[in-house]
Protein backbone atom coordinates (compact mmCIF):
# COMPACT_ATOMS: atom_id res chain seq x y z
CA UNK A 1 0.00 0.00 0.00
CA UNK A 2 1.19 3.58 -0.61
CA UNK A 3 3.01 5.07 2.02
CA UNK A 4 1.65 8.24 3.55
CA UNK A 5 4.00 11.74 2.77
CA UNK A 6 4.62 12.12 6.42
CA UNK A 7 4.66 10.18 9.51
CA UNK A 8 2.14 10.71 11.93
CA UNK A 9 2.97 11.62 15.19
CA UNK A 10 2.94 8.96 17.98
CA UNK A 11 3.49 9.53 21.56
CA UNK A 12 5.06 12.92 20.60
CA UNK A 13 7.93 10.76 18.60
CA UNK A 14 8.43 10.18 14.76
CA UNK A 15 6.36 6.89 13.83
CA UNK A 16 9.28 5.83 11.41
CA UNK A 17 12.11 6.38 14.07
CA UNK A 18 10.09 4.11 16.68
CA UNK A 19 10.41 1.01 14.94
CA UNK A 20 12.31 -0.53 17.64
CA UNK A 21 10.23 -0.31 20.46
CA UNK A 22 8.17 -3.15 21.84
CA UNK A 23 4.38 -2.43 20.78
CA UNK A 24 1.09 -3.72 22.29
CA UNK A 25 -0.62 -6.02 20.20
CA UNK A 26 -3.81 -5.14 19.00
CA UNK A 27 -5.56 -7.51 16.80
CA UNK A 28 -8.27 -7.36 14.35
CA UNK A 29 -10.93 -8.82 14.92
CA UNK A 30 -14.16 -8.13 14.02
CA UNK A 31 -16.10 -6.75 10.65
CA UNK A 32 -19.56 -5.42 11.04
CA UNK A 33 -21.68 -6.42 8.04
CA UNK A 34 -24.84 -4.45 7.78
CA UNK A 35 -27.49 -6.23 6.47
CA UNK A 36 -31.14 -6.38 5.48
CA UNK A 37 -32.62 -9.92 6.81
CA UNK A 38 -30.39 -11.37 9.38
CA UNK A 39 -32.06 -15.12 8.67
CA UNK A 40 -30.76 -14.65 5.15
CA UNK A 41 -27.57 -13.54 5.39
CA UNK A 42 -27.25 -16.28 8.20
CA UNK A 43 -27.98 -18.96 5.64
CA UNK A 44 -25.52 -17.83 3.46
CA UNK A 45 -22.69 -17.76 5.28
CA UNK A 46 -23.01 -20.93 6.80
CA UNK A 47 -23.50 -22.09 3.21
CA UNK A 48 -20.05 -20.77 2.66
CA UNK A 49 -19.15 -23.23 5.03
CA UNK A 50 -18.04 -20.69 7.67
CA UNK A 51 -17.79 -21.74 11.31
CA UNK A 52 -20.89 -20.29 13.06
CA UNK A 53 -19.67 -18.83 16.14
CA UNK A 54 -22.77 -17.09 18.28
CA UNK A 55 -25.93 -15.89 18.25
CA UNK A 56 -27.79 -13.84 20.44
CA UNK A 57 -31.63 -12.86 20.15
CA UNK A 58 -33.86 -10.82 22.60
CA UNK A 59 -36.35 -11.39 20.90
CA UNK A 60 -37.06 -7.35 20.34
CA UNK A 61 -34.53 -5.10 19.34
CA UNK A 62 -31.64 -6.84 19.47
CA UNK A 63 -30.28 -9.95 17.07
CA UNK A 64 -26.47 -10.78 16.60
CA UNK A 65 -24.79 -13.55 14.90
CA UNK A 66 -21.14 -14.13 14.37
CA UNK A 67 -19.42 -16.33 11.85
CA UNK A 68 -15.97 -16.92 11.06
CA UNK A 69 -14.25 -17.75 7.40
CA UNK A 70 -11.73 -21.34 7.48
CA UNK A 71 -8.19 -20.46 9.07
CA UNK A 72 -9.30 -16.75 9.59
CA UNK A 73 -8.56 -15.24 12.63
CA UNK A 74 -10.68 -12.55 12.22
CA UNK A 75 -14.70 -12.83 12.11
CA UNK A 76 -17.87 -11.22 11.32
CA UNK A 77 -20.93 -9.99 12.89
CA UNK A 78 -24.09 -9.12 11.31
CA UNK A 79 -27.44 -8.71 13.14
CA UNK A 80 -30.34 -5.96 14.13
CA UNK A 81 -29.38 -2.64 15.84
CA UNK A 82 -25.28 -3.45 15.60
CA UNK A 83 -24.67 -1.01 12.91
CA UNK A 84 -26.14 2.42 11.29
CA UNK A 85 -24.28 1.51 7.60
CA UNK A 86 -27.09 0.61 4.95
CA UNK A 87 -26.92 -2.88 4.16
CA UNK A 88 -25.07 -4.39 1.65
CA UNK A 89 -22.28 -0.69 2.10
CA UNK A 90 -19.57 -2.97 3.23
CA UNK A 91 -17.10 -3.81 0.13
CA UNK A 92 -13.73 -4.15 -0.38
CA UNK A 93 -13.87 -7.54 2.16
CA UNK A 94 -10.58 -9.81 1.51
CA UNK A 95 -10.23 -12.97 1.86
CA UNK A 96 -6.55 -14.00 1.25
CA UNK A 97 -6.04 -17.38 -0.28
CA UNK A 98 -3.33 -19.53 -1.02
CA UNK A 99 -4.96 -21.40 -4.00
CA UNK A 100 -7.63 -19.23 -5.75
CA UNK A 101 -9.01 -21.35 -8.26
CA UNK A 102 -9.39 -24.31 -5.83
CA UNK A 103 -11.13 -21.51 -3.15
CA UNK A 104 -13.61 -20.05 -6.20
CA UNK A 105 -14.16 -23.79 -7.05
CA UNK A 106 -15.60 -24.70 -3.42
CA UNK A 107 -17.74 -21.80 -3.56
CA UNK A 108 -19.16 -23.04 -6.90
CA UNK A 109 -19.07 -26.06 -5.24
CA UNK A 110 -21.45 -25.26 -2.96
CA UNK A 111 -23.79 -23.12 -5.30
CA UNK A 112 -22.68 -19.80 -4.39
CA UNK A 113 -22.44 -17.59 -7.44
CA UNK A 114 -18.71 -16.38 -7.84
CA UNK A 115 -17.06 -14.56 -10.57
CA UNK A 116 -14.63 -15.84 -12.39
CA UNK A 117 -10.64 -15.44 -12.08
CA UNK A 118 -8.84 -11.65 -13.16
CA UNK A 119 -5.69 -9.90 -12.87
CA UNK A 120 -4.86 -6.32 -13.51
CA UNK A 121 -2.01 -6.16 -16.49
CA UNK A 122 -1.56 -2.10 -15.54
CA UNK A 123 -4.56 -0.01 -16.55
CA UNK A 124 -6.33 1.03 -13.51
CA UNK A 125 -9.25 3.38 -15.14
CA UNK A 126 -12.04 1.53 -16.77
CA UNK A 127 -15.72 0.71 -16.37
CA UNK A 128 -15.52 -2.69 -14.62
CA UNK A 129 -16.23 -3.13 -10.79
CA UNK A 130 -13.79 -1.58 -8.50
CA UNK A 131 -11.06 -3.31 -6.54
CA UNK A 132 -7.79 -3.27 -5.09
CA UNK A 133 -5.87 -2.55 -8.43
CA UNK A 134 -8.45 0.24 -10.27
CA UNK A 135 -11.75 -0.56 -12.58
CA UNK A 136 -10.18 -2.87 -14.93
CA UNK A 137 -10.30 -6.68 -14.55
CA UNK A 138 -8.96 -9.25 -16.85
CA UNK A 139 -10.02 -12.39 -17.57
CA UNK A 140 -7.77 -15.14 -15.94
CA UNK A 141 -4.92 -15.49 -13.05
CA UNK A 142 -2.34 -13.43 -13.12
CA UNK A 143 -0.14 -14.33 -16.07
CA UNK A 144 3.20 -15.29 -13.96
CA UNK A 145 0.68 -16.35 -10.48
CA UNK A 146 2.55 -13.28 -8.64
CA UNK A 147 1.28 -13.21 -5.19
CA UNK A 148 -1.14 -10.29 -4.51
CA UNK A 149 -2.14 -10.39 -8.42
CA UNK A 150 -4.90 -12.56 -8.85
CA UNK A 151 -9.10 -11.80 -7.40
CA UNK A 152 -12.31 -13.89 -7.57
CA UNK A 153 -15.32 -11.70 -6.37
CA UNK A 154 -18.80 -12.30 -4.77
CA UNK A 155 -21.58 -10.99 -3.06
CA UNK A 156 -23.76 -11.56 -0.45
CA UNK A 157 -27.43 -11.30 -0.41
CA UNK A 158 -27.69 -7.89 0.43
CA UNK A 159 -24.81 -7.06 -1.37
CA UNK A 160 -21.53 -6.62 0.95
CA UNK A 161 -18.87 -7.32 -1.48
CA UNK A 162 -15.73 -10.06 -1.12
CA UNK A 163 -12.81 -11.04 -2.88
CA UNK A 164 -10.54 -13.70 -2.87
CA UNK A 165 -6.93 -12.53 -3.77
CA UNK A 166 -4.10 -15.38 -4.08
CA UNK A 167 -1.28 -15.04 -1.82
CA UNK A 168 2.01 -17.62 -1.41
CA UNK A 169 4.72 -15.21 -0.53
CA UNK A 170 3.96 -12.11 1.53
CA UNK A 171 6.10 -8.52 1.07
CA UNK A 172 9.22 -8.26 2.74
CA UNK A 173 8.15 -6.40 6.48
CA UNK A 174 4.38 -7.78 6.16
CA UNK A 175 4.97 -10.53 8.46
CA UNK A 176 6.75 -11.31 11.96
CA UNK A 177 10.55 -12.93 10.46
CA UNK A 178 10.80 -14.75 13.77
CA UNK A 179 7.30 -16.98 13.53
CA UNK A 180 6.26 -19.14 10.68
CA UNK A 181 2.52 -19.92 11.06
CA UNK A 182 -0.66 -21.68 8.77
CA UNK A 183 -3.94 -20.83 9.27
CA UNK A 184 -4.83 -24.07 8.01
CA UNK A 185 -3.66 -27.68 7.00
CA UNK A 186 -5.29 -26.24 3.51
CA UNK A 187 -2.63 -23.90 3.75
CA UNK A 188 0.27 -25.95 5.07
CA UNK A 189 -0.58 -28.57 2.38
CA UNK A 190 0.09 -25.98 -0.66
CA UNK A 191 3.04 -24.74 1.32
CA UNK A 192 4.91 -28.00 1.34
CA UNK A 193 3.80 -28.55 -2.22
CA UNK A 194 5.56 -25.72 -3.55
CA UNK A 195 8.45 -26.11 -1.26
CA UNK A 196 8.66 -29.82 -3.07
CA UNK A 197 8.67 -28.38 -6.28
CA UNK A 198 11.58 -25.85 -5.49
CA UNK A 199 13.51 -28.67 -3.98
CA UNK A 200 13.21 -30.44 -7.00
CA UNK A 201 14.85 -27.81 -9.01
CA UNK A 202 17.59 -27.41 -6.05
CA UNK A 203 18.41 -31.06 -6.72
CA UNK A 204 18.60 -30.53 -9.97
CA UNK A 205 21.21 -28.17 -10.11
CA UNK A 206 23.05 -29.54 -7.32
CA UNK A 207 23.87 -32.97 -9.77
CA UNK A 208 20.53 -34.87 -8.83
CA UNK A 209 21.70 -36.33 -5.92
CA UNK A 210 19.13 -36.66 -3.17
CA UNK A 211 19.46 -34.54 -0.25
CA UNK A 212 19.56 -36.19 2.93
CA UNK A 213 19.22 -32.63 4.47
CA UNK A 214 15.38 -31.77 2.80
CA UNK A 215 13.91 -31.29 6.06
CA UNK A 216 15.74 -28.28 6.83
CA UNK A 217 15.66 -27.08 3.30
CA UNK A 218 11.90 -27.25 2.92
CA UNK A 219 11.51 -25.44 6.16
CA UNK A 220 13.82 -22.73 5.42
CA UNK A 221 12.25 -22.62 2.20
CA UNK A 222 8.93 -22.38 3.86
CA UNK A 223 9.94 -20.00 6.60
CA UNK A 224 10.66 -17.73 3.64
CA UNK A 225 8.72 -17.61 1.82
CA UNK A 226 5.93 -16.48 4.08
CA UNK A 227 8.34 -13.74 5.52
CA UNK A 228 9.01 -12.66 2.00
CA UNK A 229 12.86 -13.26 2.11
CA UNK A 230 15.37 -13.88 0.12
CA UNK A 231 14.35 -18.43 -1.12
CA UNK A 232 17.21 -20.42 -0.79
CA UNK A 233 18.93 -22.13 -4.04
Amino acid sequence: MAQPEMAKQVGGKDATSDAGVAKVDMKFEIVVLPVSDVNRAKEFYKKLGWRFDAEFDNGKDFHIIQFTPPGSGCSVIFGKNVTPAAPGSAQGLYLIVSDIEAARNALLDRDVEVSEVFHNDGAYSGTDEPYLFGQVRVSGPDPEHRSYRSFASFKDPDGNGWLFQELTTRLPGRIDTSATTFASTNDLASALRRAAAAHGEHEARTGGQRDENWPDWYAAYMAAEQSGAELPK
